[in-house]
């Protein structure tokens, strides 16, 4: 048996992810609760559905989830790490305050939280952080102990992340035809957010221009690009792309969009594209859609030749990072110093979000950083 692991003050991990319908009957009641409060029409949602029902109404997140926790959980037994895991979602089944009080009633006094979303954003951090705090007032309405819950750092830039992406960019390059291969572009993508949000993304020394949200893909695609060059001796130009804009035509996103980019590329006279979608860890719907249907359906009108590369979902190397983040995260609670694993020139994210870390679209209370009421 190998030697134990210490997570002591954590008695429990907590895998918080978005949720996705598992029947066409799920899919406009999870919409629904996807843009709870902002107004949006049936019809529109109605629209949005039918992306679902493509793929009979079921969404691949909530099987990914599943497998990334067996990862997870076979990781940690293997290492001798004795770390229960539980799995709660923000818009679907199982729900984070089930989930909550769930490890409640288990006797979870200290619990970490490892959300599917690797950079800083107001959706990929912020936001999770307001629904734990929900989930937590919940809880106490109720009359239960409320468990401390702490949150991983941002992974962009750990190796166990960034090394399958490397191998899923080199395996597609592999697949180009030869004639093409060489002259490749990389197109590396990621969600859209509002240039508002991108801008104000990050504690606020990294605000404007971008601000973290940015300035962290363009690190881990640079990483990744470097990759490629050592390992096969050629330097493939790259751009960072976005894709799954969903917000009113007047209001500025990040540009340029996925679609876009390839018909610019085939414009210039690229021979061939690698999309490598460095800002999601699995292959959800807006992979499945936006990449492998929209954009492919683009590049079959342009001719031009595109291979999708992987993400890194349950892949053995991002379950042995999570066990790593969850070892550094208890040694700085325990008060002991730590190397952290960080790639690139940024280093490590933060342990504890700051005040004014991705500011919230309206006040509201935020669990797991530096202006939690639950600490």
């Amino acid at each position: 048996m190998p030697d134990a692991l210490d997570a002591t003050p954590y008695d429990a991990l907590l895998l918080l992810s978005f949720g996705g319908p598992e029947g066409p009957d799920d899919v406009i009641p999870f919409l629904e609760n996807v843009t709870r409060g902002r107004g949006i029409p049936r019809e529109r949602l109605k629209e949005v559905g039918e992306h679902y029902f493509l793929f009979g109404g079921v969404s691949p997140i909530n099987d990914q989830n599943r497998a990334l926790l067996d990862a997870l959980r076979k990781d940690f037994a293997d290492h001798g790490l004795d770390l229960p895991v539980y799995w709660g979602n923000r818009n679907w089944a199982p729900y984070l305050t089930d989930t909550l009080r769930e490890m409640a009633a288990d006797g979870r006094r200290r619990i970490l939280v490892l959300a599917t979303s690797a950079y800083a954003s107001y959706s990929g951090c912020r936001q999770y952080r307001e629904n734990l705090a929900d989930s937590l007032a919940a809880l106490r309405a109720e009359g239960l102990d409320l468990p401390k819950v702490d949150k991983i750092r941002h992974y962009f830039n750990h190796e166990g992340f960034v090394e399958p992406m490397v191998e899923g960019v080199l395996k597609s390059l592999a697949d180009l035809p030869e004639d093409v291969r060489d002259g490749a572009h990389i197109a590396f993508s990621t969600h859209s957010i509002p240039v508002a949000s991108a801008d104000t993304s990050g504690p606020v020394e990294d605000h404007g221009d971008g601000g973290a949200y940015v300035a962290q893909h363009l690190d881990v695609a640079k990483l990744i690009a470097e990759a490629v060059r050592e390992r096969t001796g050629v330097d493939h130009p790259w751009q960072l792309v976005y894709q799954s804009r969903s917000g009113a035509p007047h209001i500025p996103w990040l540009e340029p969009d996925i679609c876009d980019h390839l018909a610019e590329r085939h414009a210039a006279g690229v021979p061939a594209v690698v999309i490598a979608p460095i800002g999601f860890v699995s292959d959800h719907m807006e992979v499945l859609y936006d990449l492998d249907t929209e954009a492919k359906a683009k590049a079959e009108e342009l001719g031009l030749p595109v291979r999708r590369s992987a993400t890194v979902g349950a892949d053995p190397r991002f379950a042995a990072a999570i066990r790593d983040l969850v070892l550094e995260r208890a040694a700085v609670e325990r008060g002991q110093a730590v190397t952290p694993c960080a790639l690139g020139a940024l280093g490590a994210s933060h342990g504890l979000c700051p005040v004014g870390c991705c500011p919230a679209r309206a006040p509201h209370p935020a669990a797991a950083g530096a202006d939690s009421p639950y600490a």
